[in-house]
């Protein structure tokens, strides 16, 4: 028998301290109740308790989690029903709140978000919905982590997942998108014909502008030209009529001199005028004005009898002889 009661209490002392020995793997935590009241904590590795009177009650990863929220009809502010769904992304850091403050705390969770996300969708009209997705995931966020504090859980992200509207809806906003885009189209259209229009108004206008000035520059430059064609013309002719004088004047100093030296010098004279006199009606005849000029033939000796007794009465001064000669075939020779 004593062999027998040996092996027993062996096998039963083997098995007691097999159940006062538990092993909590990297990440895990467990709660231990003595006689149904808490007692410890049990963290990751080696761990003992005492049998028949410690019992592991609750054993939970500390790990991050995801939470993953069902779809469900939401209302918003302008009385569109929605259909939206989220992920939540949740850890525990006080495992004996999230044993002992709530009962099956998933279950709990995924009620509160499911709530708060209802709150958050009624305060938005349908367009907001879609535009600030990122607003709705922050408040969540800030709401869900002040909510689960007392669980001992810490809400590290929220993300809508999806926000559907119903087919009815998603039909009126493909209709509103096509005339939306329509109206859009119709606009930019526009904007580029009127564009066009503008700079082609603006090149014509551009062109008339360079013409006139290109007119203004051709009407400056020909005044020039014609202006210094004037000066040109005006100073030849000076040089000319100052060429001219000078041989009238050279011509009259050598007639004075003839006259002076030569007794028949005046008739010589005489015959000059004369021919000059007629010079000067061949000239006018030729002119573009030319007027008709009768001179009777009869009255020539007497015209030379007159120019005879102007000379007879020429001073014996040279300088007035020559003065005299020079104004009258100024007078005969330009006339």
């Amino acid at each position: 028998m004593e062999p027998l009661f040996f092996i027993i209490s062996l096998v039963l002392g083997g098995s007691v301290v097999a159940s006062s020995v538990k092993v909590v793997n990297q990440g895990n935590e467990a709660l231990v109740e003595r006689l149904g009241s808490y007692n410890k904590k049990l963290e990751p590795g080696l761990n003992f308790v005492v049998p028949f009177m410690d019992r592991i009650v609750f054993r939970e990863t500390i790990r991050e989690k995801v939470l993953d929220i069902p779809p469900q009809q939401c209302i918003t502010r302008d009385n569109v029903k929605i259909t939206v769904d989220a992920v939540v992304y949740w850890r525990i850091v006080d495992m004996e709140k999230a044993y002992y403050k709530v009962e099956n705390l998933q279950a709990a969770m995924v009620n509160l978000v499911m709530t708060q996300i209802r709150a958050e969708m009624g305060k938005l009209e349908l367009d907001e919905t879609f535009t600030a997705r990122s607003e709705v995931n922050e408040l969540l966020l800030r709401d869900l982590d002040i909510a689960t504090d007392p669980w001992g859980v810490k809400v590290t992200r929220v993300e809508l997942r999806d926000i559907l509207p119903s087919q009815e809806v998603q039909q009126s906003m493909e209709l509103q998108m096509s005339a939306e885009r329509r109206k859009r189209a119709a606009i930019l259209t526009s904007e580029g014909e009127r564009e066009s229009a503008i700079n082609s108004a603006r090149g014509k206008a551009e062109a008339q502008v360079l013409e006139a000035e290109a007119r203004q520059k051709a009407v400056i430059l020909e005044a020039e030209a014609q202006q210094k064609a004037l000066i040109l013309k005006a100073q030849a002719e000076r040089q000319q009529q100052v060429l001219k004088a000078q041989a009238i004047a050279e011509s009259a100093e050598l007639i004075a001199q003839k006259i002076k030296t030569n007794p028949t010098a005046p008739k010589a004279l005489e015959v000059l005028f004369a021919l000059g006199y007629l010079d000067m009606g061949t000239i006018i005849g030729k002119s573009d004005s030319s007027k008709v000029m009768f001179i009777d033939p009869r009255t020539i000796p007497a015209t030379l009898e007159g120019i005879r007794s102007i000379v007879s009465d020429v001073p014996t001064d040279s300088n007035q002889i020559l003065d005299n000669q020079t104004s009258n075939i100024n007078t005969n020779g330009l006339g």
